[in-house]
């Protein structure tokens, strides 16, 4: 834990009155849970807060507190004097002008390669979320972790550690767990039910077109869907459905990568790749002009379908043959 960065950002927060509080675009569960947790916190201190993003707050999302006062146009709103953007790894990904709303911003990250965007950076690709940094912080600052609070800071590390399955579920994110369970008194069937018992049957529908269009590599190390407009217009679903579809290609026995290709254009796809850990697949998608962790990564392609596949699948034989 890096107690001086800590210390320079509560500070900062000492200092200021009207705070934002920021995530990255199309946002998942620790982008939205960390945005709120940090938050709702400020508000408790008896700061002005404002929580934005870009686009809506995703169905199984909006049983956190605090979901429905995000805001998601910053447009004619006064100078914030501290500013902060969660879990974004690049400035850009805001979608917003915040560099000119703020005169401060801080970046609070876990993302490999976060941009140094920052006046402070509080960055450890080491953490398991994002949410873990929020918590960090707060008992740094000696903060109080309420019922409100601890069920965002609780849900952010749920979600980013694949209700801690994946391998960032550490014994730091079983120890805020744990302690969110026993000094915030969140209930753990709660937060899964909202997470994982409340989905739109569209999603349903979406995911059984989805499966059908499931691709193995003839050596069996990697497994892909599809989806296309033409599914998504079909099941009248969006693509906030689409969250975690790529961990059902990843469940095949002797799978190592599966790639999700999601059509965001006539011929421009995004691609999301989830690893079982010996294919550094963020290394991977910053060759396509993307990024993410070594586990977890996407980027934005352009091409046809197949063309697109066909560069994907020749990258992961050629970075597996060599890691």
């Amino acid at each position: 834990m890096n107690n001086g960065t800590i210390r320079a950002i509560l500070e900062r927060i000492e200092s200021a009155r009207r705070i934002l509080v920021a995530s990255h675009s199309s946002p998942d569960g620790d982008a939205i849970a960390s945005t709120l947790a940090l938050a709702n916190a400020l508000r408790e201190m008896g700061r002005e807060v404002v929580a934005f993003n870009a686009d809506p707050v995703p169905q199984t999302l909006q049983f956190l507190p605090g979901a429905a006062s995000l805001v998601h146009d910053l447009r004619d709103v006064a100078p914030f004097d501290l500013g902060f953007l969660l879990d974004a790894g690049e400035l850009r990904r805001a979608e917003a002008p915040l560099k000119e709303l703020c005169a401060t911003l801080i970046n609070i990250d876990h993302h490999p390669y976060s941009e140094p965007f920052g006046e402070i950076n509080y960055v450890d690709e080491k953490a398991s979320a994002t949410g873990a940094l929020i918590y960090r912080v707060l008992k740094e600052g000696g903060h109080p972790i309420s019922p409100d609070v601890a069920l965002c800071v609780y849900t952010a590390i749920l979600s980013d550690t694949g209700s801690f399955r994946y391998s960032n579920a550490d014994s730091e994110a079983f120890r805020i767990a744990a302690d969110m369970v026993e000094q915030g008194g969140i209930n753990p069937w709660d937060v899964a039910g909202g997470l994982y018992e409340s989905q739109d049957e569209k999603r349903l529908r979406l995911l059984a077109l989805a499966l059908a269009t499931l691709q193995v590599s003839a050596c069996g190390k990697f497994a892909s869907l599809t989806l296309t407009d033409e599914m998504m217009r079909r099941t009248g679903a969006s693509h906030e459905h689409t969250d975690g579809f790529v961990n059902y290609p990843r469940s095949i026995r002797g799978v190592e990568v599966a790639i999700l290709f999601r059509q965001i254009g006539p011929d421009a796809y995004k691609v999301g790749f989830r690893s079982k850990g010996r294919v550094d697949v963020g290394a991977l998608a910053r060759q396509l002009g993307g990024g993410g962790h070594h586990n977890a990564a996407g980027a934005e392609v352009q091409g046809a379908l197949e063309e697109v596949r066909a560069s994907v699948f020749s990258r992961l034989q050629i970075g597996s043959a060599t890691d």
